[in-house]
């Protein structure tokens, strides 16, 4: 049996269908982000990050590095063991205090990322509910569908943001039904927002449980940074809200906020919170320092907002296909796998900008994008620079602009390209 051969052969399979994925080696610079440097075997190259998840640039914020750097400096550098054996810190302690007040909940539970959280927490309350129907939004990122997976309770998938598709199958279960809506606030590949209030009518008219994934909203938006369900006044709705502290806080690791007895629950039975070390007490204070100075700034959020809508307006007026989004998300519309890789190898390779692109099976086929994650730190004028990049790479590549003409042709018409769901959930 040569092993070997079949690994090698998924492998090709990815290369053949223009989806193998390629890891940019990237150095960020403390005080010049979205500066960083970008390294190519023996070349190393200054470039501009136009994809990082670090929203508001909160990972080189100076409270934060401190709290870390202090952190350490007084408990060392791991945590030690288990949150069961050793592992509970005092600075885990606090944050899991933080995120509950940041979502008006009882009680929070952190995990190691945010995949674990959604992955852990709904497969907990699927496996702990009898009889327990899953509803889950068809757009629903991959960690929330493999927590569906692993709870062994009935799934049923509703179309994107469809309530009345949910409706039909709330009725179909009946009231009497253990039931759990999953879904999210921000889908991150396209940038638009769930209708939080209906889903949440409807789950008080079913009887059922809600759970939403805030990971791209907390710390962007709300008074205090609790995320979209802060903004509409809808966090007392919303049975669980789960985040991440990867993004917009710029650390690491994942969470849910909740009662007590749901959060009791899962941190009782979930085997991937159970059997795996605790966070590190520096990435624990870290995470408390930025999530409590977003909560008193808006300054930050303001900027960016700002900023991603001059992104819009500024890569829209060149012509080129920005696809609709509610968000601080801007993804710009490529539609082919290989002119998508090759537009972001020459992004980087000729322009000094990175911005990753993003291929089946993240996005269905056929819609194939960069996505463009701008940041208070980008100017007007890297926002400029930014256009004239792509204007360049979409002539030079032959990628379809909004229209049939060139750029900086008077354009009498945008076409808003259509975006076909995928088949998730």
């Amino acid at each position: 049996m040569n092993y070997q051969r079949f690994f090698q052969e998924a492998i090709d399979q990815l290369h053949a269908e223009r989806r193998y994925r390629v890891f940019a080696d990237i150095e960020r610079i403390v005080g010049s982000f979205p500066r960083a440097i970008w390294r190519s075997g023996a070349e190393a190259k200054e470039i501009t990050v136009w994809c990082s998840n670090d929203y508001l640039g909160m990972g080189q914020h100076p409270d934060v590095i401190a709290a870390m750097q202090d952190a350490a400096g007084r408990m060392g550098s791991g945590a030690g063991g288990t949150r069961n054996i050793s592992g509970t810190n005092h600075p885990l302690v606090e944050l899991e205090t933080e995120l509950a007040d940041l979502h008006g909940k009882e009680a929070g539970l952190v995990f190691t990322s945010g995949f674990v959280s959604n992955e852990a927490a709904i497969s907990t309350i699927g496996r702990l509910l009898p009889n327990c129907l899953i509803l889950s939004d068809e757009l629903n990122h991959s960690s929330m569908i493999e927590g569906v997976r692993r709870s062994g309770a009935e799934k049923k998938v509703f179309r994107h943001n469809d309530v009345k598709h949910l409706e039909s199958l709330l009725q179909q279960a009946g009231r009497e039904r253990a039931k759990v809506i999953v879904f999210e606030s921000v889908y991150s590949m396209d940038g638009d927002i769930s209708p939080i209030a209906e889903i949440a009518d409807l789950a008080q008219r079913y009887n059922a449980m809600t759970y939403i994934d805030e990971v791209h909203a907390v710390g962007m938006y709300g008074a205090h940074g609790g995320g979209i369900t802060e903004r509409e006044g809808l966090a007392d709705r919303i049975d669980v809200i789960e985040g991440t502290l990867a993004k917009a806080f710029g650390t690491l690791g994942g969470y849910i906020t909740g009662t007590k007895a749901i959060i009791d629950a899962v941190r009782s039975y979930a085997p991937g919170f159970i059997f795996t070390t605790a966070l590190p007490p520096s990435i624990a204070a870290a995470a408390t320092a930025s999530i409590r100075h977003l909560k008193a700034s808006c300054a930050e959020r303001e900027a960016q907002q700002r900023q991603a809508a001059r992104t819009k307006e500024i890569l829209s007026g060149a012509g080129l296909p920005v696809m609709p989004s509610e968000t601080h998300i801007v993804p710009v519309l490529v539609g082919d796998p290989e002119l998508c890789k090759l537009a972001s190898d020459r992004l980087l390779g000729v322009h000094g900008i990175y911005i990753q692109p993003i291929n089946y099976p993240t996005v269905p086929r056929g819609t194939e994008r960069l996505r463009i994650t701008p940041t208070p730190f980008h100017s007007d004028g890297l926002i400029d620079g930014l256009k004239e990049a792509l204007v360049e790479t979409w002539t030079a590549l032959g990628i379809p602009f909004t229209d049939t003409r060139r750029p900086g042709v008077e354009k009498t018409e945008r076409i808003i390209p259509l975006v076909v769901p995928s088949a998730g959930g």
